[in-house]
């Protein structure tokens, strides 16, 4: 795409946005939707909902109830608590006090609260539970600033003490507060500007201390103002949400979007919930990690292998093979049979719009995968059951998004083009730059951190490497800080093998090592959901994972799928020798960041001993 015309789009989105913040998005949803449900969610097993007027009523007791607590303008508010309403009414309700919300991902430990907490300066903490509370008050002693908590549940533990409310007390204390002081609200929340901070996000610490990434109302009402030229949205649409908001993607994909858009949110408290709810939900905007993607295709292959009924499983089986197949020859430019492509149609209307209808996706309108690389096989094989989902990149310091694939536009093992009034640019070391609103000011507290990754005319150095062809289309080569320099000097990206290793089902996790060394090995842990399945299918007894994972049945087939990944890479990117570790890498252990990525330092350091073992030979 031109420069001009990027420059002209962003000018279009520069006048769209003009001085609003998300004080003025809620106000036209409450004014202009006042009656249509906003959030809803579970309670009791029975579905609950609340529309836009309820919505924004409650922000403005919570708001209230904050400033009767001395928080205002330049203060910062830490939530930790899982995908429920309560949550980002905190976050909007502290906005429209003036002050600036801070969510904080469910797993951290006390440390890691203590340094955040203490790094903003947080003056009040809306927690979710007990589990919550006891790290917060551990971390206390360590932050002067913190002088209330409000507790969404079990705060009765808590009644001689003065500093801990009840969300139920908090919130009558904000309506108290309003009746006294009926204007506080709207005056707070009217003197929010657009360079005023809508949320500090913490990078997860992949590499180190996390940074504060200071995201403006500007950036958060441009980025959805973006988003929605991008793609052809329905008229308040339907969304899930379900992965942390502590991460931009989540926050961006249902929390901001669905103000933006005035849609309906379906909120999930936990991941493992994650398919019924959107059974129930038939969500038209669905965002997810690589990883989710994964389960579903595991699951929904693990469902139709087990049918008993031969002729039905057979079908099926074989309507998948057939339309992998088109969309194969399709992605390579080669002409498909007219049998395959009646047939493909046949199928669609037998066999994929049951499949799409059990999984609750037949209304999705855009399906996104982003946070981390996905394979072109995964989406390829979404495509064939006519659910493309579409690889989006982007990071925290530029809002969320930024290079995405699009209907119409959709180029399989690339991240997209840069959407509408943002600038990329390939550096000549190779390392992705971007340009445009979504990109965020900085690091909060941190100059220099921030001169290391803006530059003075608006670039954001994303710290990725790519390639972009002649249509603008980005391939991510890797990340420059987790390039692999051989023994021989060879650079070599880890992501590659990785992912090929990653798409069978019984694999959760694939960590390249070789900094250094004359040859690549790999540390490969498994599904611990997976495991249980795959083993009743081939005639064995699930124990433990441990025990799994050492067994002869799981060697062969591990080392049957690590050759099959080293035969697609070039010889200097084969893995020479790999293990199996009987451990199950989640973010509670510490080998994953809350939103699924690798964090290759602690598997490195975990398994140093098996890693010399695999080089000392």
């Amino acid at each position: 795409m031109r420069t001009e015309q990027v420059l002209e789009e962003r000018k279009a989105i520069d006048a769209a946005v003009e001085g609003m913040t998300l004080v003025d998005v809620l106000n036209r949803n409450a004014d202009r939707f006042a009656a249509q449900a906003a959030v809803y969610w579970k309670e009791g097993g029975s579905r609950q909902s609340m529309n836009w007027t309820e919505y924004r009523d409650t922000v403005s007791d919570i708001a209230a109830g904050l400033l009767s607590l001395g928080v205002g303008q330049s203060d910062f508010v830490g939530i930790q608590a899982g995908n429920r309403p309560e949550h980002v009414l905190a976050d909007i309700g502290t906005v429209f006090a003036g002050a600036t919300p801070v969510t904080l991902y469910s797993t951290l430990a006390t440390p890691q609260i203590a340094y955040i907490a203490g790094h903003c300066e947080a003056k009040v903490a809306i927690l979710e539970n007990l589990e919550y509370m006891k790290r917060w008050e551990a971390a206390k002693p360590d932050l002067p600033a913190l002088q209330y908590v409000v507790l969404m549940e079990g705060a009765e533990n808590y009644e001689t003490v003065d500093w801990v409310l009840s969300w139920a007390d908090f919130v009558a204390r904000g309506k108290q507060h309003l009746a006294d002081n009926p204007d506080s609200v709207n005056r707070s929340s009217g003197a929010v500007t657009t360079d005023d901070l809508a949320t500090l996000i913490y990078t997860s610490g992949t590499t180190g201390t996390p940074k504060g990434v200071m995201i403006s109302h500007r950036n958060v009402v441009w980025t959805t103002e973006c988003t929605a030229r991008s793609v052809d949205l329905p008229e308040h649409p339907r969304f899930v949400s379900y992965l942390p908001l502590a991460h931009i993607g989540e926050r961006m994909a249902s929390h901001y979007m669905g103000l933006w858009t005035a849609g309906s949110v379906h909120y999930v408290p936990d991941l493992s919930m994650v398919a019924e709810a959107v059974q129930e939900a038939r969500p038209q905007v669905f965002f997810a990690v690589p990883r989710v993607w994964e389960k579903f295709q595991a699951g929904l292959m693990a469902r139709l292998e087990a049918e008993p009924n031969e002729r039905r499983r057979k079908l099926a089986l074989g309507a998948i093979d057939n339309a992998v197949d088109v969309v194969k020859a399709e992605h390579a430019g080669r002409s498909v049979g007219l049998g395959a492509k009646i047939k493909n149609a046949l199928f669609d209307r037998l066999v994929f719009s049951k499949i799409r209808s059990g999984l609750g996706m037949d209304d999705l309108t855009i399906a996104i995968s982003a946070a981390a690389p996905v394979a072109p096989e995964l989406l390829m094989f979404f495509q064939a059951l006519g659910l493309p989902v579409y690889e989006l990149y982007g990071m925290t310091e530029s809002s969320g998004p930024g290079i995405t694939n699009v209907p119409g536009a959709n180029k399989i093992g690339s991240v997209g083009r840069g959407m509408p009034g943002v600038e990329v640019a390939i550096a000549e070391d190779d390392e992705i730059m971007m340009r445009g609103g979504l990109v965020t000011a900085g690091y909060y507290k941190n100059p220099e951190a921030t001169a290391e990754s803006y530059t003075e005319d608006g670039w954001l150095m994303t710290g990725d490497l790519g390639k972009m062809d002649e249509d603008g289309y980005v391939t991510i080569i890797g990340r420059k800080k987790e390039i692999i320099v051989t023994a021989a000097g060879k650079n070599i990206a880890p992501a590659g093998l990785e992912n090929l290793v990653k798409q069978h089902p019984l694999i959760s996790q694939a960590c390249v090592v070789g900094d250094g060394r004359n040859y690549l090995t790999l540390i490969i842990a498994l599904d611990a959901e997976m495991a249980p399945q795959w083993t009743e299918r081939n005639g064995m007894t699930f124990t433990d994972l441990a025990t799994f994972a050492a067994s002869g049945e799981v060697k062969a087939e591990i080392d049957r799928v690590v050759e099959e990944a080293n035969a697609q890479v070039a010889r200097v990117e084969q893995a020479k020798k790999w293990i199996v570790v009987g451990d199950d890498w989640t973010p509670e252990s510490g080998e994953l960041t809350p939103s699924l990525k690798l964090k290759r330092r602690v598997v490195l350091e975990k398994y140093a001993s098996q890693i010399e073992a695999m080089y000392a030979a």
